[in-house]
């Protein structure tokens, strides 16, 4: 019986081998296509995060120098804290470090800009991607202009 099962499934293996046809090798002009879009996809792709980590957040902006003092306040509060409010102030202070952190860490969204420029056009007709779909994500209309987007792509 054992052996039975094997050669069906042997048999069925190769049957599905014999539809999918014989492998041929991509063609160096697919190659390439591969390429040009995993490099435009990745320029697009740099260019949204930095648009949306550069995005101004709401409320009143905090500065390396207030986030700052509320660390000193914390290390002060800590030594008087509940146990419950100690623990919620050593994850406000992780949070606080963290922020701190990536407040030093620019993003130089002019270099991004001038990379997408050059890719945005052929990467919006291969994704058909709308004038107003790259509006709604953020993208400033000066820069969809210099890419050589308008409203009518």
């Amino acid at each position: 019986m054992n052996r039975l099962v094997q050669s069906s499934e042997s048999n069925r293996v190769l049957a599905m081998a014999a539809k999918r046809g014989p492998k041929t090798p991509m063609s160096n002009e697919h190659k390439a296509a591969l390429a040009k879009g995993r490099v435009e996809g990745r320029v697009v792709r740099e260019y949204l995060e930095g648009l949306r980590a550069t995005k101004p957040k709401r409320g009143r902006k905090r500065t390396a120098e207030t986030v700052t003092t509320r660390l000193e306040t914390i290390d002060t509060e800590l030594e008087s804290a509940s146990p419950l409010d100690e623990l919620l102030l050593v994850q406000e202070r992780r949070d606080l470090r963290s922020e701190l952190e990536s407040m030093s860490d620019t993003i130089d969204m002019e270099r991004l800009a001038a990379k997408f420029v050059t890719v945005a056009k052929s990467y919006s007709r291969s994704k058909q991607i709308s004038y107003q779909s790259w509006r709604d994500v953020g993208v400033e209309a000066s820069v969809l202009k210099a890419a050589g987007i308008s409203k009518g792509d």
